[in-house]
């Protein structure tokens, strides 16, 4: 699980331009809005989106269910290990 952790941190990173971070720089359980890392919708659109290209998962665009997932860093490890389709 730390390893899709870290990837998953290096997609945001990525996919949100956030080059002053680095993947140590996120802690896995640290809140992703707000008073965690300050994303925002777009930001979260964006992520869901490469989430998407990366894992093949997708998400209702606003449910409960979705935020919840999108809660942290750990919280979409563990969405996307259980629900990600392998590319062949």
């Amino acid at each position: 699980m730390q390893a899709l952790e870290k990837e998953i941190k290096e997609l945001l990173i990525s996919a949100l331009q956030l080059e002053d971070l680095s993947p140590d720089d996120i802690d896995a359980n640290q809140s992703l809005f707000v008073e965690g890392l300050g994303l925002d919708s777009i930001d979260a659109l964006e992520l869901g989106l490469a989430l998407q290209k990366r894992y093949g998962v997708s998400m209702a665009a606003d449910s409960a269910e979705t935020r919840r997932h999108f809660a942290s860093i750990r919280a979409l490890a563990e969405f996307v290990s259980a629900n990600r389709k392998l590319s062949a």
